[in-house]
């Protein structure tokens, strides 16, 4: 080979290596540059995903409920939150498919307020076993692994109504209409009313009977039937306002003697009515604004990770059948005429003109 054709190919062999060189840097520079772009976007593209809370409501034909919910609503969307509201109709069987509507949707925290203290235990059980969270709500859970119970002091509405009661009649005849046997709350307002009367032997429990479903018409009934067999008392707790309203209209129609000293609880605005009217004695008002904005903080905290301990310095525990289970209790406070506006009006509960109208 002369000089002049090894010089050529010297030349074209080097413009091959670096042809080759660039070929290979440019798609590993590529790869670089479009992982960097992908990181980028995980870190400032992708929006962050929402707490969602789901709350299971036996009913929302009470007033009361309707109350809990718009506020515990509220309070969800302020701290940024999502809820799930479902109403099962005062149906056991429905709230029970709905429960398992909500674990399937995956929601971070489940708030329920049970029909029946013993019939969604299996349900609850079933949601834990998928690590979701679970909060009682004013009824408690029986024979499941809740995670928090929160509700009014239940006990001592109970001894709000006895030492009430005991302050407001000479009779020592009192009668029981409760709410439904299933619900929790009243077997607690029972012990708390057999704590104060167990200290007066001269009060007598003369007839109890349990409102299947908080159905107010059979609690009416019932109370249509004492009447027309003679059957009268001096005191009536009742198991809420509402029931006190159905004992109240019975009476009303077809009993005319001596006053019957009359209680509930809720402190619904005919009942607030009712007493203004001396109609009802008293009720017991429980901070029901105050729960339900508890319920709801500690709902969304609990979703995000913070343990029950972390929630409150004020935690007590109840045996629930499962075992000891975290509690809350908030206090109540027993209503009259005499301190109706202080308590109901002033804390913006009711307004001066509902309960006073006439």
């Amino acid at each position: 080979m002369n000089p002049k054709t090894k010089k050529s190919s010297s030349i074209l062999a080097a413009v091959s290596v670096l042809l080759l060189s660039a070929a290979v840097l440019m798609p590993l520079s590529g790869c670089k540059n479009k992982k960097s772009d992908s990181n980028q976007g995980d870190s400032s593209d992708a929006p962050e995903k929402k707490i969602t809370i789901g709350f299971s409501i036996d009913t929302l034909a009470i007033e009361r409920w309707q109350r809990d919910l718009d506020v515990f609503m509220n309070v969800i969307k302020e701290n940024g939150a999502e809820v799930i509201v479902q109403n099962a109709g005062n149906n056991l069987e429905e709230q029970n498919r709905q429960l398992m509507y909500l674990a399937d949707r995956n929601v971070d925290c489940i708030v329920v307020l049970p029909k029946d203290a013993n019939g969604i235990s299996e349900s609850v059980q079933k949601i834990k076993a998928k690590g979701i969270p679970v909060i009682s709500y004013d009824r408690l859970t029986l024979n499941a692994d809740i995670d928090l119970y929160l509700s009014i002091n239940s006990e001592k509405v109970g001894e709000l109504m006895a030492q009430g009661t005991l302050a407001r009649t000479r009779g020592r005849s009192w009668f029981y209409i409760l709410g439904p046997e299933e619900d929790y709350n009243m077997t607690l307002i029972k012990k708390g009313i057999n704590n104060i009367i167990s200290k007066n032997t001269n009060v007598s429990i003369d007839h109890v009977y349990y409102t299947d479903g908080w159905n107010y018409d059979l609690a009416n009934e019932e109370m249509i039937r004492l009447i027309k067999n003679g059957r009268i008392p001096n005191a009536i707790i009742c198991g809420n306002d509402a029931v006190a309203d159905s004992v109240i209209q019975a009476l009303t129609t077809y009993y005319n003697g001596d006053h019957i000293c009359i209680c509930g609880q809720d402190a619904d605005i005919a009942a607030c009515q009712n007493i203004i009217n001396k109609k009802q004695d008293f009720t017991v008002y429980k901070p029901i604004t105050k729960l339900a904005e508890t319920a709801a903080i500690y709902a969304v905290r609990i979703a995000k990770g913070e343990s029950v301990e972390e929630l409150s310095t004020d935690i007590a525990s109840i045996n629930n059948g499962f075992g000891k289970i975290p509690v809350i209790w908030l206090d109540p406070v027993l209503v009259d005429n005499k301190n109706m506006d202080k308590i109901v009006i002033d804390s913006g509960f009711h307004t001066h003109y509902d309960v006073y109208r006439d």
